[in-house]
């Protein structure tokens, strides 16, 4: 059985003083786990009436241990041991900190850059088992890494239907043409949104297939249900969700640093979580994810700033905290802390007053990618200025002055930093792999500027903190980083390339960025990798990335 600790001091167990009292008179935790559409008011009640099958998943995905079983068993005695999930947002991200944690390997595909899906491709084919993970079925994304897999097994000689894997709605466009197609379908729970998936078919099927222990996960998460559901003042799920969003003022920052958790990337699958969540409405919580004490977030938080540490499970006194800073110590198993940081931000969302199940700003930021779709208009107007392997743009408000190089633009971008309130989004959309070092940037950028600073790779943050970036408050500043890929990628049956489709995303991205009036500083490489050089040291990285 899996137990769960939250502890908080100074303003975040202020906040829990002021608030779960206050939740538990209102019955909120009954009654969410009741699927009561009305907790957060009349206009969230129709978006909250489908999307809260999320807290029955500890006992209603148990058909699923022995169907999944099934599937992997008949792929490999096939010989098919490889596996490969395509999917964005909570489709990829739950099942990547799930197969971390249990040692197992799972190449996550969530990418558009054609060298990354090129390398993914290129990493044995022939015994790949492709797990396409879609709710709505139409996801471009997912379709074009489905369409290149499917040529891909046919140019070597392989049927498509003995490898790949469909999860999504049922009665989506894929779920159709999958079924038509002869492939084998897992489908989800259509009450479930996507970033609370992580205990539905999204989560549970690519973890399967890749040897997790699915059914001790879900054990895990059963285990705390009860107790999640109790309108008690004890309730961890009420005290995190407090903690999160019930500081006065409200610390909208929350800095997430793995302390001991033994959950391999936990932070990242949280980031998605309380980000698309919450940043709405001009209000939200920022995640920001960190390495260690040694950040600047963690060493001196500012009066924005909570940080949340992830413990070892039943180890809630891992650090003595100075009761002035607001922080809250998290400690449980995986599939137990799941469930908690849902409940938790659903009740975070009932406190700052808005709709925690909708993602109004991700999809303008479809809109506009599709708008931009086969134009090059993410990148092809003219740079304000040309530094070696860099063009230089600047979107959101007249603000570049006659900075005309990267280290000038860099300057010129951080003045717009509100002091007390700012903070940094580096946004990369390049090759998360290769171009790896270029995430020691975030500390190095938020050791200069002194201000809270996140790092995402594109497009998968814009399922995470892009909604943030667009829908909550205006206190950001970006810095995009794209690129000319070393080899463009076509798409079968579509008129553009994964260039073209990750150039609109990003173009997409920084356009509607700046219609919310967010100054954006665009930083095209050129020519990738003496572009990559200029950047990373304009950045501040230390020689070797460290």
């Amino acid at each position: 059985m899996s137990t769960l600790s939250v502890t908080a001091s100074g303003p975040a167990a202020d906040a829990v003083a002021a608030h779960v009292p206050d939740l538990v008179a209102a019955g909120f935790a009954s009654k969410l786990f009741a699927q009561d559409a009305t907790l957060w008011g009349p206009d969230a009640e129709s978006e909250s009436t489908i999307r809260l099958s999320w807290v029955g998943l500890p006992r209603s995905s148990r058909p699923l241990v022995g169907e999944i079983a099934a599937i992997r068993d008949d792929l490999t005695s096939k010989g098919l041991d490889h596996v490969v999930l395509c999917g964005m947002g909570g489709s990829s991200l739950a099942p990547e900190v799930i197969c971390a944690t249990a040692g197992k390997a799972i190449t996550i595909l969530d990418s558009s850059d054609p060298d990354y899906v090129r390398a993914a491709l290129a990493d044995r084919l022939a015994t790949s088992i492709v797990v396409v993970s879609s709710k709505s079925g139409s996801t471009v994304e997912t379709d074009s890494q489905r369409r290149v897999y499917e040529g891909a097994f046919r140019d070597a000689g392989h049927d498509p239907a003995d490898h790949l894997v469909i999860v999504t709605d049922p009665g989506s466009p894929l779920d159709k043409e999958a079924r038509e197609a002869g492939y084998r379908v897992v489908n989800a729970d259509p009450h479930v949104g996507g970033r609370y998936s992580a205990l539905t078919a999204f989560g549970l099927v690519p973890s399967g297939l890749a040897g997790v222990d699915i059914e001790a996960l879900l054990d895990d998460a059963e285990s705390v249900a009860d107790l999640l559901a109790e309108d008690d003042d004890a309730n961890p799920g009420l005290r995190l969700g407090a903690a999160m969003a019930g500081t006065d003022p409200l610390r909208d920052k929350f800095v997430i640093v793995d302390d001991g958790s033994g959950i391999t990337g936990f932070a990242d699958w949280a980031e998605q979580l309380i980000a698309e969540s919450t940043g709405k409405s001009g209000t939200g919580i920022l995640p920001v994810v960190v390495t260690g004490d040694e950040d600047p977030e963690v060493q001196h938080p500012t009066a924005d700033i909570t940080v949340a540490r992830l413990v070892g499970e039943g180890d809630d006194t891992a650090h003595e905290v100075d009761g002035s800073r607001s922080e809250v110590h998290v400690g449980g198993s995986l599939g137990a802390q799941m469930l908690l940081w849902e409940v938790a931000t659903a009740a975070a969302g009932r406190i700052l007053g808005i709709n925690p199940f909708d993602q109004p700003d991700v999809e303008s930021a479809k809109k506009a990618a599709r708008e931009l779709l086969g134009t090059s208009a993410g990148t092809s107007s003219a740079p304000a200025a040309t530094d070696g392997a860099v063009e230089i743009r600047a979107l959101g408000g007249d603000w570049l002055g006659d900075a005309t190089t990267v280290d000038a633009a860099l300057q010129a971008l951080f003045a717009q930093l509100d002091p007390a309130r700012g903070y940094v989004a580096i946004m990369a959309y390049l090759d998360r792999l290769v171009d790896a070092p270029l995430a020691h940037s975030r500390r190095a950028v938020a050791l200069r500027t002194e201000r809270p600073t996140t790092f995402g790779w594109g497009p998968r943050f814009l399922h995470s903190t892009g909604q943030f970036h667009k829908g909550g408050p205006a206190t950001g500043v970006y810095v995009q980083v794209t690129t000319a890929p070393h080899e463009d990628l076509s798409i079968p049956g579509r008129e553009f390339t994964f260039g073209d489709f990750i150039a609109s995303q990003a173009g997409g991205d920084a356009a509607v960025l700046a219609d919310h009036g967010r100054p954006v500083l665009q930083l095209h490489l050129a020519d990738h990798d003496a572009g990559l050089a200029q950047v990373s040291a304009a950045l501040g990285i230390p020689a070797g990335g460290a």
